[in-house]
């Protein structure tokens, strides 16, 4: 099992629901946060006064797959959400060394999904 975390543009996230979609993944985590990388972020002047802001907004998704899908999320997670510029995002990929679904008490692959 593996543990997918990827940051993406917040205007890319129905780009990339869609395409998981279109590969037969449909469940995920995904939340609002801030974080700063290769694009420096920006200035910005407020009432005559400049203001560097270096967390800009992002998403992120965390996604449990099964071994068979980890390629199949990877590759649908670069379809949505590429642009070709800086701060199109990273993907980050974790084993997954146990999942335990609480309503049935599955462990494992059949946990997962």
């Amino acid at each position: 099992m593996k543990y997918i975390v990827a940051m993406i543009q917040p205007h890319k996230l129905p780009d990339v629901k869609a395409a998981l979609a279109e590969a037969g993944i449909y469940k995920m985590t995904v939340t609002n946060v801030l974080g700063c990388g290769a694009q420096g972020g920006y200035t910005e002047v407020y009432r005559g006064v400049p203001s560097e802001i270096n967390l800009l907004k992002k998403i992120k998704l965390e996604i449990g797959v099964n071994e068979e899908f980890e390629q199949k999320t990877i590759n649908a997670i670069i379809k949505g959400a590429k642009t070709g510029e800086i701060g199109d995002g990273k993907i980050f990929v974790f084993d997954l060394p146990k999942c335990i679904r609480i309503r049935t008490e599955e462990t494992g692959n059949d946990a997962i999904g």
